[in-house]
């Protein structure tokens, strides 16, 4: 998958389309210079022949047809090796002259040239060759071929080609291995970049790219890529710092007011005051829980991954939580089922797992009607703990999925319920610290309503079973701690 993968980097594909020019390149170049080649030992060949054809056709003119034969008959004789080869017909092909002994049928001509094979057909004695000659006709009828033998000639020229041949693959093998060296030492530096990326994305943001020194491109792209990252953070803790500052300075006053509007009620004895100011309350205890979830989540954002992990029973702590919102269900007629593996185990921070649990799962009783359906599962997928928090409500539409983990971000069809958009924030935030992922699906796609599944899948731990039952039952005892002492304030509860 690694190599596939290799092959697949647009690095690679650019070396494969530099190879495929540069071996074109090179094909072209070697068939200009077999052509050059084979045209001029071929030019030579026919030179030759047609030098002999204007000797033969001096002593024709001289000595006539009787001295032809003569002069064909004494070369044949000076060249027992038949490098030349002559055949003088009639016009009917007896032999006259030569050291040919017929005439050859499966020859090609081309204007007067022809190829063809010295085997048994023509009368040679010995292994085929090839060979090539011209023919004409003499005065009367008579036929005369004149050639040479070129097996030495078609011999340079398969050698060529073997070594064109060779030549090409050779090209195309070291391109090939040049091309994905090269794009395995930038894919390597390129990976680097994108490691280093997730990395940042996650939210490790004091993370930079990198650099060798070298002062090449990957080095000036790394510098540019960790200046911006520089000014973003720079700019994100600017509006992180103003945002808390506002909610911590606005806290103390909003706790203030409530406070007299809440001695107020209790003083005033008309029945429309009374119900006014309880209004109010109600108003600045909603503004207080969401500037104690702002910075609950400014602190979650800024501890990181400082925090106090220890194995904790998932399980039991999400069957607690099921306990405590058991009756608030209850209360809107919804049905309530949860499925949990006691036997599930994490390592984590158990007041932030609880918070999270707590958050999803008043959620999902929030946005599901009355007689709904609210389904809370606790398993093992492989070595991950999931938690599934699944409600038959309005759900959320799949373009904003992505967005409803943005701080004060509601969905269209939620606006008129009670909330501040910020539950989904904190549940994100505390999954991030435990290395986790959050997906959100339709429960039942398709349907009208929807309705949610939150799967939130966080690292596993397995420890030994006396381990566990020690742990369960520290977790039990942690547990009666939190119920006794949580209380639910617009969807936040308190850790």
């Amino acid at each position: 998958m690694k190599l596939l993968s290799q092959l697949k980097t647009s690095t690679f594909q650019l070396a494969l389309l530099y190879m495929v020019v540069f071996a074109t390149s090179v094909f072209l170049l070697l068939a200009f210079i077999y052509w050059r080649t084979a045209g001029f030992m071929t030019a030579q060949t026919d030179e030759t022949i047609e030098a002999e054809i204007t000797g033969l056709a001096e002593q024709y003119r001289g000595r006539g047809v009787n001295g032809l034969i003569t002069i064909i008959r004494e070369r044949v004789a000076r060249d027992p090796n038949a490098k030349t080869v002559y055949l003088f017909t009639t016009d009917d092909y007896v032999k006259l002259a030569g050291n040919l002994a017929s005439w050859p049928e499966q020859a090609q001509s081309q204007s007067g040239w022809i190829n063809f094979t010295l085997d048994e057909s023509v009368g040679w004695v010995g292994p085929q060759r090839q060979a090539r000659a011209r023919i004409f006709e003499v005065q009367g009828g008579l036929r005369l071929l004149v050639g040479r033998d070129v097996e030495d000639l078609t011999t340079l020229k398969r050698l060529i080609e073997t070594a064109i041949n060779w030549g090409m693959g050779i090209t195309l093998a070291l391109a090939l291995l040049g091309g994905f060296m090269m794009s395995r030492s930038t894919t390597k530096r390129i990976e680097v970049i994108n490691n280093t990326s997730r990395k940042i994305m996650n939210g490790h943001l004091s993370l930079r790219i990198p650099t060798r020194g070298t002062q090449d491109d990957f080095d000036q792209l790394a510098d540019n890529l960790n200046q911006m990252l520089d000014r973003i953070v720079y700019l994100m803790e600017g509006i992180r710092h103003v945002s808390d500052s506002i909610a911590h300075d606005l806290r103390t006053p909003l706790t203030r007011l409530r406070n007299q509007l809440e001695n107020t009620l209790m003083s005033v004895d008309n029945e429309e005051a009374r119900e006014q100011a309880g209004r109010a309350v109600a108003e600045a205890d909603q503004l207080l829980a969401t500037f104690n979830a702002l910075l609950r989540i400014a602190r979650l954002e800024t501890r990181g991954n400082a925090a106090d992990m220890k194995p904790v029973s998932l399980g039991l702590l999400v069957s607690d939580a099921c306990e405590l919102y058991e009756a608030l269900a209850e209360e809107k007629e919804q049905t309530f089922r949860h499925s949990v593996d006691d036997q599930v185990m994490i390592e984590g921070d158990r007041d932030l797992l609880f918070q999270m649990v707590s958050n999803l799962i008043d959620n999902a009783i929030k946005y599901t009607p009355e007689h709904g359906d609210i389904l809370v599962v606790v398993r093992y997928d492989g070595p991950e703990a999931v938690i599934e928090v699944s409600d038959s409500g309005v759900g959320i539409p799949d373009s904003e999925k992505d967005q409803v983990f943005q701080r004060f971000y509601r969905v269209g069809k939620s606006r008129s319920l009670p909330g501040n958009g910020l539950g989904l924030s904190l549940v994100s935030a505390v999954t991030e610290i435990h290395q986790g992922q959050i997906l959100l699906s339709d429960r039942y796609p398709g349907e009208a309503q929807p309705g949610l599944t939150v799967t939130v899948r966080l690292p596993g731990y397995r420890p030994d079973k006396r381990r566990i039952r020690a742990i369960s039952a520290s977790t039990l005892e942690d547990a009666d701690t939190e119920s006794s002492s949580n209380t639910s304030t617009g969807g936040l509860p308190s850790p």
